[in-house]
Order: C-alpha cells, then structure tokens, then sequence
C-alpha cells in the first residue's frame, strides 16, 4: 500500500511541475502578444503623429476653401485603409497569440492525460482483488474527461474560427463603405 501512496505522491508533485511549468509557458506568451499590440500601437501613433503633421501643414496651405475640403476629402480613404490594416493586424496578433497558447495547452493536456493512464495502468496492477470495477470506473471517468476537453476545445476553436470570420467580414464592409465615402467627398 505504501508504493501506491509514494506512486501518487510522486505524481502530484509532477503534476503541479508540469502545472507551474504550463503557467509560466502560457504567461510568457500571453504577455509576448501584449508586446507585440504595444509595439504595433506606439508605432501606429508615431506614424498618426507624423502624418497629422504632414495634412495639417498640407491643409494650412491650401488657397481656398474648395482646395482645404478636397485636400481634406483626400485624406479619408487613405485613413480608412490604415484603419483596416491595423484592424487586421491586431486580429493576427491575437489570433497567432491565442493558436500559440492553444497549442502550448494541447500538448500539456495530452502528456498529463498519458501519465495519468500510465499511473492508473500501474496502480491497478498492485490493486487488491476485487477493485477491477473501481479501476474500470477510474478509467472511464478520466476517458468522460479527456472527451469532454476535446469536445470543449473542438467548440472553441470552431468559436474562434467564427470570430475571425465576422471580424474579416466587418473589415470588408468597413473598407467598402469607406470607398464609398471618400467618392462621394471627391464628387
């Protein structure tokens, strides 16, 4: 009885290991995609800087009204489209961030499965006569488990794959009615 509570006691602390280890893995990606939206929002703001600048500047020499409102009008889909691209660039940080931690989780779950079955296997084999029903049980519910996580996972990906499809959709339309906007200024 004693090998079996050294067997589970080894176990645990493994598995709180791997859990550590699972969390530190998960933070530091988490936080890479946090570094990378920073990164893309302070360059994003330096380069808004930059133009603002550059229209005003452009704008304050314009020699009539009519010349300011179609410099003006100009400058619209060139805004819509930067609006897009950093839309989409966003997405992909999160999306790359998220296939990243997606990932990093499937491989934790499926090694902590295999030693947990590996640990059942072993247990069982120095289990008292009798327990092959408790032993049976304990398989079960941990393959009902291991169902229930890819059943969880499959829905969140198909949820995630959804998201993505209505952002590329709203950026679509977003685009469109800017092309539509910015000919109509220009008329």
């Amino acid at each position: 009885m004693h090998s079996v509570q050294d067997q589970f006691s080894a176990a645990t602390k493994a598995n709180f290991e791997a859990n550590l280890a699972l969390v530190s893995a998960l933070t530091s990606k988490a936080f890479e995609g946090v570094q990378k939206l920073a990164d893309l929002n302070l360059s994003v703001a330096k380069a808004s800087l930059e133009e603002s600048n550059a229209t005003t500047k452009q704008l304050l020499g314009s020699k009539d009204t009519q010349e300011f409102f179609s410099r003006a009008g100009a400058q619209a889909q060139p805004a819509a489209e930067k609006t897009v691209a950093y839309a989409r660039h966003v997405g992909n940080i999160a999306s790359t961030t998220q296939a990243e931690i997606i990932k990093i989780a499937e491989a934790q779950i499926a090694e902590t499965s295999r030693k947990v079955s590996a640990l059942i296997d072993d247990v069982s084999k120095n289990a008292p006569a009798g327990s092959e029903n408790m032993v049976a049980m304990l398989k079960s519910l941990i393959g009902n488990a291991n169902a229930g996580y890819e059943q969880l996972t499959k829905t969140t990906k198909q949820a995630v794959e959804a998201l993505e499809t209505n952002l590329s959709t709203a950026t679509a339309q977003f685009t469109r009615a800017a092309e539509k906007g910015t000919s109509r200024a220009k008329k």
